[in-house]
């Protein structure tokens, strides 16, 4: 139940009703300060002030018809017209109690038809860490999406072809096939790194190069070889990448800019048919009222060089096509850098223009930072160089390692390794999404790795800890154990565990993971407090019980929320 969205339809309906007007948000939210009961409704005030009418007394008659009482114990109107919600500690008791541990969360009730795009490597070099955040955070939002019943299509839709290709084929050719080939092409940046050279310093094999271009797009059989056994190894390359951070991405889901080609020249000619065309300097563009330049002139969106070669925009308007179309989207997702912003403005307005998009269908960019070093600046090596991500991956571990072996070295080694790589791999993914993902933000290996504060590492000590209560009691986890709200503690905390719902929805409305981090950071704090204040293993009888559910539901919301953000649980630590 999404308690939230519930008070406010319920209030909004009584507003309207008392005033005659339509609509009538309530703008519930939750109270700062627990003296201000645990929900808080201020639409009273704007709209007492569009009536004309005092506030406070508006609030005050809307409190004398309002019927909350099977969810609400008290209400009062505070100030000017706030509308103050205490809910009821036996209503908490009955929700939690209704829950479904399996799923906490009941699936949408109005599912849709959601592409989200993300990840997107060029296939032409290695994983890098400009590609981590939006993997992890596409992967967030996916996950959540599917959580909550809705038909999700991923969309990889990596970058495989155009100039780069033609320097790597040939490269390719220099060195034949057999093993030195194969073993350059096991340091997938290392070989882009060392074509890049011979493009850039000799001229016979940039003219190769740009020869194999035209030859590749022409369908020539030998460079289509090349490019296939290229593009199936930066592939795997890929996939290894996104099993040891448990991405959700599967081959299946790769939808590359070459799968777009053969449709390139129907978008032409649609955007033609809409008169959106018009030549500039030998490039057919399409210029938006929308987008000036600095002088006020309108800002072109280029879709066909004066070669006649086509550009991303080209391409993202084939993508928009056909998933508004054929795969019949409702909300069509791309997550990407936010350098991309005034890019996808302009392709989703021209798609709207050519009818490529619907208007039930929305088109979103979920826009994302940069990972800055503590210098300020982008990430990189102590050398300057770009940092693989599998390097990163594989620190984080190390590190990780170290540090449970500090912790707990009487553990076997395989078991710190186990625990260690959930750490790690935890650690690199929650210090991002804990992040408002259209912020930038500093990367640094210490907070990631505390055990304090808002961490992967504390969040999965929390849960760990909560496991072992019912271990050491001997008490089982998969028991049903009835919920009764006595104290302050506990009614902080059950009101909490059900505002799990609110949490996820709000994830899945607002694409931004961090909020369902904070969440789970709260929880855990409250469960802290109800923890050194309740105590659960001294307690008797149906109050044992009841404590041991607040125990078992927290946990179960820890999982299950870590797990939404790509992040595995350890039963022990």
């Amino acid at each position: 139940m999404n308690l939230k969205l519930e008070l406010e339809t319920r209030i909004s309906q009584a507003l309207s009703s008392l005033t005659g007007q339509s609509p009538c948000p309530a703008l519930v939210a939750y109270s700062k300060s627990a003296q201000f009961g645990d929900y808080q409704a201020n639409g009273v005030m704007s709209l007492a002030k569009k009536l004309g009418r005092n506030p406070r007394e508006l609030a005050q008659q809307l409190v004398g018809q309002l019927d909350l009482s099977d969810v609400v114990a008290k209400i009062e109107v505070a100030g000017p017209g706030f509308i103050n919600l205490f809910i009821k500690p036996e209503f908490l008791g009955e929700s939690l109690n209704a829950l479904d541990h399996k799923r906490l969360v009941a699936p949408t009730e109005t599912p849709q038809t959601v592409v989200i795009d993300y990840s997107s490597p060029n296939l032409a070099k290695e994983m890098h860490v400009g590609h981590l955040r939006g993997t992890i955070i596409g992967d967030a939002i996916a996950r959540t999406f599917d959580y909550l019943g809705h038909q999700l299509i991923r969309q990889n839709h990596f970058g495989d072809w155009g100039t780069q290709f033609g320097m790597l084929i040939t490269h390719m050719q220099e060195l034949g096939s057999g093993n030195q080939l194969n073993a350059e092409l096991a340091d997938l940046e290392q070989f882009y790194r060392a074509a890049k050279q011979r493009f850039d310093s000799d001229a016979a094999f940039a003219d190769k190069a740009r020869n194999n271009v035209v030859k590749l797009q022409s369908g020539d059989a030998d460079c289509l070889a090349m490019w296939k056994a290229f593009t199936r190894e930066s592939i795997a390359h890929c996939q290894q990448l996104y099993q040891l951070l448990d991405v959700t991405l599967q081959p299946t889901d790769m939808q590359p800019e070459s799968f777009y080609n053969d449709k390139l020249d129907s978008v032409m000619q649609a955007l033609i048919a809409g008169e959106l065309l018009r030549e500039s300097d030998g490039a057919q563009c399409v210029f938006l009222d929308d987008f000036k330049t600095k002088e006020g002139e309108p800002l072109p969106v280029i879709v066909q060089k004066t070669g006649g070669g086509f550009l991303y925009a080209t391409t993202d308007l084939a993508a928009i096509r056909y998933r508004c179309q054929e795969l019949k989207a409702e909300r069509v997702l791309y997550v990407v850098d936010a350098r991309q912003s005034l890019h996808f403005q302009q392709v989703f307005k021209v798609a709207q223009l050519a009818g490529f998009a619907s208007a039930n269908c929305s088109l979103e960019h979920l826009s994302y930072g940069t990972m800055m070093g503590k210098d300020g600046k982008p990430f990189k090596t102590r050398s300057g160089d770009t940092v693989k991500l599998v390097d990163l991956c594989d620190e984080s571990i190390e590190r990780a390692f170290t540090l449970v072996s500090s912790k707990n070295p009487d553990l076997d080694e395989s078991e710190r390794r186990t625990i260690a790589k959930v750490i790690g791999i935890g650690a690199v993914k929650y210090a991002d999404l804990s992040k408002n993902r259209n912020s930038d933000y500093i990367f640094d290996w210490d907070s990631m790795l505390s055990f304090e504060g808002n961490t992967a590492p504390y969040l999965l000590y929390a849960y760990a800890r909560i496991r072992s209560i019912f271990r050491r009691a001997g008490f089982d986890t998969e028991a049903r154990y009835a919920i009764s709200i006595e104290t302050a503690e506990e009614q902080a905390l059950a009101l909490k565990l059900l505002q799990f719902t609110e949490s996820v929805e709000l994830l899945a409305d607002d694409c931004l993971p961090n909020q369902l981090c904070l969440y789970l950071y709260e929880l855990s704090g409250l469960f802290m407090k109800f923890y050194e204040a309740c105590p659960v293993l001294k307690a008797e009888g149906a109050i044992q019980i009841s404590r041991l559910g607040l125990c078992q539901l927290t946990a179960l919301t820890l999982k299950q929320g870590l797990k939404l953000l790509g992040i595995s649980t350890l039963e022990q630590m």
